[in-house]
């Protein structure tokens, strides 16, 4: 084997390293575009392809599909890996990002469920695990052939800026459908002009082909297969083999699985509780949380740098440590300043659900059939749909669920056994009390803008995407330094894709399904702090340093 500062590019030009960060990223900046635009537009999306059901049954069908993108990606990880490892970094991920770019413009073109009925919401599906499938080969393919260029002790530097695009990428999506709603108004936004962020990747396909065409094979990797000692079954390698299988585990629960969650929470978890928890208009919450990304973006760089200097895994523990500590009190402080007035509410007025609790389901219905008529049940939705924190209560079997809103009671209806009309003249009646209620006990519809205080909530944000940048900044170079060359493609992959897709990309859902349960708006957060505080304990007992491993070991 020859010298490691020759394989690994230590003496190339600068330039040559920039051009080689700078198209990885980019491509790699409008592949997380395409991925988020479904995400950042699901409410729009619900009612153009799910508009056979009802309209929360629509809903939950467009944040499953969103779901199906982040459940196929560690498959996409698989496929894409192995194809790495045995041909090549560079022409994989023209394959990926070709197929991402295909399969977003193709929404853009989707004739809606009223054109062509069950057809439109099946190809959306199936356009969605092509991007699932997709990204999971992408990312793994990007880190793996910026490490391999860099030059030893900027590993960790020249990966950062990989870590960047998922941050730029959301960033981006979030820009440009701000501009589209402003400039076309909600209206026709909402009728038509969704489409225009989708149809945009096209362009965006163009220039990141156009772009890695111009690039040379990783020579890490062109070396190896010169010498003849790649390998020719990458996925029995990796899996199949006890020593590489440990690391993948260890990988995913002690560095992988905390980060994503910490990454999720502090984005697109944030941006969820804003709009639906608090409340806030979507306009300014979409520029609240663009605005931390802008400030918190560059610290990805800063903390990848420091790797270099001070090692990966004590800057990624300390991250999932602090979002452990951190979050109840973090998110707690965002109420505060962005919907005093339902803060004041919750402590003024408690709300308190007294039932039996064999009559309390738990509302998940997703495929639109269920009715959940318990007097339970339409109690906790109205609560639920009205943002409004409670404490449940037992009561004896047989009770009829009563809400308590400060001094006011509030009796709920069976529903089971109601002719339609009876039944839409009960909820209407419990609804109109429900509200008269509420609103009376100063649990505000909206967060009021003029009592928002947005410089304290922009940092608080800021803080959360800071979580981010320490956990996922060094990542990607902590990864490609735990495999083996002709195995590390689909090695590092898969571990990172079920962390992200799978920990990270399930957290919004799961998390609200906890709130909907227990009915305080905080306690979805004890998914994220578990997970971290578990990823924590496994990676200081049992991941090893590895800034001054070599990457040119086949």
């Amino acid at each position: 084997m020859t010298a490691y500062a020759s394989s690994t590019g230590a003496g190339r030009e600068k330039g040559e390293m920039k051009t080689v960060v700078f198209a990885s990223s980019l491509g790699t900046v409008f592949e997380w575009y395409d991925f988020y635009l479904y995400g950042s537009l699901a409410a729009i999306i619900s009612k153009q392809f799910f508009s056979g059901v009802n309209p929360t049954a629509g809903f939950i069908f467009a944040l499953m599909a969103f779901a199906a993108g982040f459940a196929v990606r560690p498959f996409g990880a698989l496929v894409f890996g192995r194809v790495g490892d045995l041909v090549g970094r560079k022409y994989t991920f023209l394959i990926t990002i070709t197929i991402m770019g295909l399969s977003t413009f193709v929404v853009g073109l989707l004739p809606s469920y009223e054109s062509i009925g069950i057809t439109a919401p099946v190809i959306l599906i199936a356009l969605r695990l092509l991007q699932g499938l997709a990204l999971g080969g992408e990312y793994g393919g990007a880190a793996t052939y910026v490490a391999e260029h860099a030059p030893p002790g900027k590993r960790g530097l020249m990966t950062s800026w990989i870590q960047t695009t998922a941050t730029l990428g959301l960033f981006m999506s979030l820009l440009v459908i701000l501009a589209c709603r402003l400039s076309l108004g909600e209206e026709a936004f909402g009728a038509w002009g969704w489409r225009i962020p989708f149809l945009m990747s096209i362009l965006l396909l163009g220039v990141s082909v156009w772009i890695r065409l111009k690039l040379n094979e990783s020579p890490v990797y062109k070396r190896m297969k010169e010498e003849g000692k790649g390998s020719k079954a990458p996925l029995t390698e990796s899996f199949l083999r006890w020593p590489n299988l440990r690391i993948v585990i260890l990988a995913l629960l002690g560095l992988t699985a905390g980060q994503a969650v910490v990454w999720y929470t502090g984005q697109f978890y944030a941006l969820f509780f804003l709009t639906q928890t608090l409340k806030v208009d979507a306009t300014t919450a979409n520029l609240l949380i663009a605005g931390s990304l802008l400030i918190g973006t560059p610290f990805f760089v800063v903390f990848g740098a420091l790797s270099d200097k001070i090692g990966r895994k004590r800057i990624i523990m300390a991250g999932c440590l602090i979002a452990a500590l951190s979050y109840f009190p973090l998110f707690k402080g965002i109420t505060h300043y962005a919907n005093p007035a339902l803060e004041a509410a919750q402590t003024s007025a408690p709300v308190t659900v007294v039932a039996d609790p064999d009559t309390c389901s738990f509302q998940f219905n997703p495929v639109g059939t269920s009715k959940f008529l318990t007097s339970c049940d339409i109690a906790k939705s109205f609560l639920a749909k009205s943002s409004v924190n409670y404490q449940n209560e037992a009561a004896p079997p047989g009770t009829v669920a009563q809400v308590k809103i400060g001094g006011t009671v509030v009796n709920s209806f069976e529903g089971h056994g109601l002719a339609a009309e009876d039944l839409k003249a009960q909820t209407e009646g419990f609804t109109k009390s429900m509200t008269e209620a509420v609103t009376t006990a100063g649990y505000p519809a909206k967060a009021d803008p003029a009592q928002m205080n947005k410089p304290m909530v922009l940092l608080l944000l800021v803080l959360l995407v800071i979580l981010v940048t320490m956990v996922y900044g060094p990542i990607a170079a902590m990864l490609v330094e735990l495999f083996p060359t002709k195995i590390r493609y689909t090695s590092m992959s898969l571990p990172y894709h079920i962390g992200n897709g799978w920990f990270g990309g399930f957290l919004p859902t799961v998390a609200f399904a906890m709130v909907a349960a227990k009915g305080d708006i905080y306690y979805g957060l004890w998914y994220p702090i578990v997970v971290a505080a578990a990823t924590f304990i496994i990676g200081m007992l049992f991941i090893h340093e590895t800034k001054d491993h070599k990457i040119d070991v086949w």
